[in-house]
């Protein structure tokens, strides 16, 4: 089964789930949610975008859309 279709499916039975079952599911991921990296937490990726910023505005660097 596709990736897509999983996630339509979880969604459509987590949003009319049972209290009982929205933690039990919880419970299983949470540690998972919980250790997840956040790229705007980390203070090297942060200090690496504001680097690649600065070089831009100086104009060393060129960018484009992605």
């Amino acid at each position: 089964m596709r990736t897509n279709v999983i996630r339509e499916k979880l969604y459509d039975y987590i949003r009319f789930a049972e209290k009982k079952e929205v933690k039990a599911i919880y419970t299983m991921v949470e540690e998972e949610i919980a250790t997840k990296d956040n790229p705007w937490d980390d203070a090297q990726f942060m200090a690496g975008l504001d680097r690649t910023v600065e070089e831009y505005e100086r104009g060393e660097v060129t960018a484009s859309i992605w």
